[in-house]
């Protein structure tokens, strides 16, 4: 009578392994259609070009944001700050603090509102940050360089009707 118990050759017989995919035959045809797909892959691009260049001046993305807009905006407070980059207070408190101590900013009492303290650039403040925004505008060029200008406006339009409440000029 023939056994019934496999052998061991078929027992450790298995199927080929299916080949892994390669980056350029993985089907990413549904994830291109998705804003949000395409806005995250654009911004890595972006962003990776970005501390590349900031890394002289030892800025990240928040600081050179926070920078940019206590210059355009002398006296700003911290929970507007918050609102706008859309960070939580205990986060840009460590944020202000760092540069603060770099000697870029400082607090000084808000003319209007006696709780609040205004951030305004040091000149230190002020030269890291025109030069940093120098750099801001050329990697933006580089990093979009498959753009025309008209483009890279009109996406940059149309981006801003995606994440604002006010309509974009």
């Amino acid at each position: 009578m023939p056994s019934a118990r496999p052998s061991k050759k078929s027992a450790t017989t298995t199927a080929p392994a299916s080949p892994v995919p390669t980056t350029e035959s993985v089907d990413t045809g549904f994830l291109r259609t998705l804003v949000g797909y395409n806005a995250r892959r654009a911004s890595l691009a972006v962003i990776e070009v970005f501390m590349e260049r900031m890394a002289v001046y030892r800025l990240k993305v928040v600081d050179f944001s926070v920078l940019s807009l206590v210059a355009h905006n002398p006296g700003v407070t911290s929970r507007q700050l918050c609102a706008t980059l859309n960070v939580l207070p205990p986060n840009l408190v460590g944020i202000v603090a760092a540069l603060e101590r770099r000697g870029l900013i400082e607090r000084t009492p808000h003319p209007s509102d006696g709780r609040a303290m205004g951030l305004h650039l040091t000149p230190a403040g002020v030269d890291l940050t025109a030069q940093a925004e120098g750099t801001a505008a050329e990697l933006e060029i580089d990093a979009t360089s498959r753009l025309t200008t008209a483009e890279r406006k009109t996406l940059i339009r149309l981006l801003q009707k995606v994440y604002s409440a006010e309509p974009a000029a």
